[in-house]
């Protein structure tokens, strides 16, 4: 792991110094000390002066609040709470299939296995994710990128880390069609389901077909899916009107994000997520376990190392981060700050891909300890209440 992490943060300025064989920790602090020097902190009683100010300037409209801090051509998207689903013609909101995708999506007979379900990356109580650097696959198979979160997917354009599925049910059917995921198909689907009578019986009466297949499976995936919405978070009551709801660690970490900490480029409108690819230096480029993301996709020289933007609901739920699944988020508000690292390229290098481009939104920022914990402390405001979330009871069968 030490390797994989080097490579992610090797030194963004003019080094001499290969930090090849650095610990993770001595990484990132090299890192850290080349970025800007931090801004001076505020004595005390500045530090309550500022809170108190910061708390007038967010206890009204969102409408109302200080303008962010936008580079050109980012639109501003102001943070919010999160609209109502939207359902594809093809695939409308329907409770029998929404209740019916519910089991299938804890259903291991799924995968040619009869061992993974959609769950076991995808955990209700690990803030749907399964808290791994990356996932097991078939047989145990080491995958490649960490799972991201379901919470919320509905509301996307795009699905995986590269955005190459263009909807919830396209990318049911990327995974159970993997050889090294949950190495099904359609004929895996009907030959397991077919087995299983209450299955074949559900599946006639909510698609009036004959057996079950793999469109519907994914349609009914799709829909429970679009179920999984996150509850109301403190931040959402705050911006409701119930301003008791945040601490004044809590808004002026919401302030930093807004305007100094430049997150709301990137992370903006109610998911906190652009839902746009950016290169932010870790794609280990021309090193091993590198990763070209929305690259591989498109062919476009860039989207060389970019991926797309996380949704920061529930994000302290969901931890490790990034696609490779390798930081917290002590670690990634550093290097943000930081400006985060610049990909090198050497004359050994074995990538075939053009060089990547950093995104121009990343910059070093010089904040101070207790700026990045107010940033840590607005994050935490984003968490919903942990709910309950027993799994269906399956049918029984093979």
């Amino acid at each position: 792991m030490t390797a994989i992490v080097t490579v992610a943060v090797i030194a963004p300025f003019s080094l001499a110094d290969d930090l090849t064989n650095a610990s993770p920790g001595e990484a990132i602090e090299t890192l850290v000390r080349l970025g800007l020097p931090p801004r001076p902190e505020r004595s005390p009683e500045e530090r309550t002066a500022y809170l108190a100010q910061v708390r007038t300037w967010y206890e009204k409209d969102s409408a109302q609040w200080p303008a962010p801090t936008l580079d050109e051509g980012v639109a501003h998207r102001e943070l919010g709470p999160l609209p109502a689903m939207t359902h594809p013609e093809g695939n409308p909101a329907d409770r029998a299939v929404e209740a019916l995708g519910k089991r299938l999506f804890f259903e291991p007979r799924l995968s040619g296995s009869r061992q993974i379900a959609c769950a076991s990356c995808h955990d209700p109580d690990i803030g749907w994710s399964d808290g791994r650097t990356t996932s097991f696959g078939h047989n145990r198979r080491q995958l490649a990128r960490n799972a991201p979160s379901i919470l919320n997917s509905g509301y996307r354009r795009t699905l995986f880390w590269d955005g190459r599925a263009d909807s919830l049910e396209a990318q049911a059917v990327a995974v159970l069609s993997n050889v090294d995921e949950m190495h099904s198909g359609d004929e895996v689907v009907v030959a397991h389901l077919t087995e299983i009578p209450e299955y074949v019986e559900a599946f006639q009466e909510v698609f009036g077909v004959d057996q079950p297949g793999l469109e519907q499976v994914a349609k009914a995936l799709g829909a429970f899916e679009r179920t999984v919405v996150s509850d109301t978070a403190r931040f959402d009551s705050f911006v409701a009107g119930r301003y008791k709801a945040m601490t004044d660690e809590e808004l002026a970490g919401l302030h930093l994000f807004r305007t100094d900490a430049r997150c709301i480029n990137c992370h903006n409108g109610p998911l906190l997520s652009d839902d746009k690819f950016h290169n932010i230096g870790l794609s280990m480029y021309g090193r091993a376990f590198e990763d070209l993301g929305r690259y591989n996709v498109t062919g476009e020289a860039a989207d060389v190392g970019a991926f797309r933007t996380p949704s920061l609901r529930d994000v302290t739920r969901t931890a490790p981060y990034m696609h490779s699944g390798l930081f917290d988020i002590d670690e990634l508000l550093r290097l943000y700050n930081a400006g985060m690292p610049n990909d090198r390229v050497r004359a050994s290098n074995p990538s075939t891909a053009p060089a990547p481009t950093k995104s121009p939104h990343l910059r070093p920022l010089g904040l101070n300890p207790t700026d990045l914990a107010d940033l840590a402390a607005f994050l935490e405001s984003l968490e919903e209440s942990h709910r309950r979330f027993p799994p269906p009871t399956l049918p029984p069968g093979l």
